[in-house]
């Protein structure tokens, strides 16, 4: 499993670690040397995703916790620090519930306001705790993950405006944590076709379902929005995230990285 050790002996808290990307992160993180700490609200995915690093030789290790709580987050945290010595990575890819496919101008507040108030709180409540951490060891990297819609994106709802809240953050708090050694950037990346699915998209349109065929030809969409014409895979988007947690990017931070396969300028 362990190819190249570039984030050997790093300890990794990976919040929404038993979702897709979570997933993928998680093993790619494993794989690369890290200890890993999966965080979420269900421990089956979590301890699914847990089991498989283990078996391939990796170590992970599994917490129910909410995101947006801070005591909760915390109190994590300092588990890890005492077991493990140092915080060195910290990952946030907990969920907003975004709904999208419906124009702003029909649009509920709940459905805008909600989703920028859960991405935002819980990016801050986690990067806080481990910052807290970080700037007294002097060292360590925060990592966020959106899909650079602040750019702008017709008909994605909230996702532009939680997008840029989480991105303003991300700059802000990089500036102001710096100069004692933590790196705190992001990553864009949009339209994952692994991580889709008719059922998962009924989520973000009210429950409705499409037919296969219309699914078939969003993901055909998706890759001719690109300007490499083909979507990003998972394993691109892990490993793009473990050279930004590795001490190989240690001049990069204030900053998101487009892995979006062009789809929106940087």
């Amino acid at each position: 499993m362990r190819t190249n050790m570039v984030l050997d002996k790093k300890n990794a808290v990976i919040y929404g670690g038993g979702g897709a990307i979570g997933s993928a992160v998680a093993k790619a993180f494993a794989a690369a040397g890290a200890n890993v700490h999966l965080v979420g609200r269900t421990k089956e995915t979590l301890d699914a995703v847990a089991g498989e690093i283990t078996a391939a030789g990796g170590n992970a290790s599994v917490a129910v916790v909410d995101a947006t709580d801070e005591a909760a987050v915390e109190a994590h945290v300092k588990s890890v620090v005492a077991d493990a010595g140092t915080l060195d990575i910290s990952l946030n890819l907990v969920t907003r519930g975004d709904v999208q496919g419906v124009p702003l101008l029909d649009l509920p507040t709940k459905d805008v306001v909600g989703p920028v108030a859960t991405g935002l709180t819980a990016n801050f409540v986690t990067a806080r705790a481990a910052a807290r951490q970080m700037v007294e060891q002097g060292s360590g990297v925060i990592l966020a993950l959106n899909s650079g819609s602040a750019h702008g994106s017709p008909m994605m709802g909230a996702t532009g405006p939680a997008d840029a809240a989480i991105d303003a953050f991300v700059r802000n708090l990089a500036a102001e944590i710096g100069p004692r050694g933590v790196r705190v950037l992001g990553v864009w990346t949009a339209g994952l076709p692994e991580t889709l699915s008719r059922e998962k998209l009924a989520t973000f349109s009210g429950g409705v379902m499409m037919e296969e065929e219309a699914f078939q030809g969003i993901l055909q969409n998706l890759d001719q929005m690109r300007m490499t014409r083909r979507s990003p895979r998972l394993s691109e988007v892990a490993a793009t995230l473990t050279f930004l947690a590795s001490d190989h990017a240690a001049a990069i931070t204030g900053t998101f990285v487009n892995a979006t396969s062009g789809m929106f300028p940087s």
